[in-house]
């Protein structure tokens, strides 16, 4: 009986990972576009141009923090890895739900290895919006 627990705890650790890569593949036009607007936003931070970078939120981050500063200071603060990485790497993107995830590797000045999770957001016109992104150490180095 000791067993049932564990068994239900792994499949909530696992179940969610298994489904996210059953879901729809995202186009090659919108995973080039969504690539686009992630560089783009680096870019900006690398340019301390915090309008431009702020540009590529969607309106509810830009409802969030209200003026680009706000939002440049938060970056610089709890993102240093997004804020000036060392090196990026694009994974594939996945849609689960109706959500696009755009997963990048990062490795910061120290060359530790970080995943960035870009939650994007499609706009009416097309584009593409970052709605958020989730931040994990991978525990690993840049080799």
């Amino acid at each position: 009986m000791q067993m049932l627990p564990r068994v239900i705890a792994v499949l909530c650790l696992i179940l969610p990972f298994l489904a996210f890569g059953a879901d729809a593949q995202v186009s090659a036009g919108d995973s080039r576009a969504i690539r686009a607007v992630i560089r783009a936003q680096l870019d900006a931070f690398a340019h301390e141009d915090g309008p431009k970078a702020f540009s590529y939120a969607s309106a509810d981050i830009r409802e969030q923090f209200g003026d680009a500063d706000s939002f440049m200071e938060m970056v610089r603060s709890s993102y240093p890895v997004v804020y000036r990485p060392a090196s990026v790497d694009f994974l594939p993107p996945t849609a689960l739900d109706g959500e696009v995830l755009q997963q990048v590797r990062m490795v910061d000045a120290a060359g530790r290895l970080w995943l960035a999770r870009y939650h994007m957001e499609k706009q009416k016109d097309g584009a593409w919006r970052i709605a958020g992104c989730d931040l994990g150490l991978t525990g690993g180095t840049a080799t």
